[in-house]
């Protein structure tokens, strides 16, 4: 493709697992390619600090299997400048960078976008978090590894659960997005899910408790999204205690844990495939999409269609979780 030799990489915003696959994938599809490859360390921040090393196949050796980013990631409050972006289009420049993969989550490809519409510069990016929370693409890379460990603490701590006949709130992930505590609640059999896309139209707690969730058990669990809109579970906990005090509550907030650990086959395929389909987007001249996967078919989207837009909540989904938690 016109004018570029050499691509760089960086990995941004949280952590997911499976951001190493995705790097092995760009950087190896790259060299396969003919393209000379730059790793940019600590994400946006290392744009502008210049922490680059060129990337050779074994530098991505042996690290599919690791969660992380081997490139590292770190918020970067400069680059949201314009004076930061400057100096990280002269660092590119300098390197002689012509084309930049972007690896993160909605944040991450908010700055790809705003930077490639400055320079005119041609960003691909893939979508890297575990909140499945970017439009356009059914599954984002790290949401399946999250979902596995996720599943794996829940089956342990029903465990006590039982032991104790209490009722458990169990604070995953997701920020505004409610995938993680759905899929998660129908995964490990919990009586239900509280997730900001319908804390606006009815009382989930309420509702919980009215519909009488405990006649048939002696022990509940509840999986609630962190998110300002659900108020997160030590909030619905204090709740209950006012609300409903015949009611043991105890509360789990599962944190970081979500964010390790080895990915899943699930994710190491995806992250291998978008990270191979960049390099291809890049070739046919493609840029400010962002790599999705749809019906198992790679998509692009544009930047501002994944960005912009709000990923809907399959609600066939909540009907499950209903029917099955009786």
């Amino acid at each position: 493709m016109a004018g570029i030799n050499c691509i760089g990489i960086l990995t941004s915003g949280g952590d997911a697992p499976g951001m190493n696959a995705a790097i092995r994938a760009v950087t190896r599809s790259a060299i396969f390619g003919g393209f000379k490859v730059k790793g940019i360390y600590r994400g946006y921040r290392g744009l502008i600090t210049g922490e680059i090393q060129e990337f050779k196949t074994q530098n991505v050796s042996n690290i599919i299997q690791a969660g992380g980013t081997i490139l590292k990631t770190a918020r970067c409050k400069e680059f949201q400048t314009p004076e930061g972006r400057q100096l990280a289009y002269e660092t590119l420049k300098k390197e002689g960078i012509d084309a930049l993969v972007v690896i993160g989550g909605d944040g991450s490809l908010t700055g790809a976008r705003i930077f490639a519409t400055e320079f005119n510069f041609p960003i691909v990016g893939l979508p890297g978090t575990i909140d499945n929370d970017l439009y356009g693409t059914d599954k984002t890379i790290g949401y399946d590894t999250a979902l596995n460990t996720i599943m794996e603490c829940v089956d342990k701590i029903r465990d006590t659960a039982t032991s104790h006949e209490r009722l458990f709130f169990i604070e995953v992930m997701g920020r505004d997005a409610g995938f993680l505590a759905l899929n998660g609640a129908i995964a490990t059999g919990a009586e239900a899910a509280i997730i900001p896309e319908i804390s606006t139209e009815v009382d989930q707690l309420a509702e919980l408790i009215q519909s009488g969730f405990r006649k048939s058990k002696n022990s509940s669990i509840v999986l609630v999204a962190e998110s300002p809109i659900t108020g997160g579970a030590m909030a619905l906990a204090e709740r209950v205690k006012n609300e409903y005090p015949q009611y043991d509550v105890r509360v789990t907030i599962l944190g970081h844990l979500q964010r390790g650990g080895s990915p899943t086959a699930v994710d190491r395929i995806l992250a291998s495939r978008m990270g191979a389909a960049a390099v291809d987007a890049l070739l046919e001249d493609q840029r400010n999409v962002m790599i999705g996967i749809r019906n198992d078919e790679i998509v692009y989207v544009p930047f501002s269609k994944a960005i912009k837009n709000d990923k809907p909540i399959n609600r066939e989904l909540l009907n499950t979780l209903r029917r099955l938690s009786i």
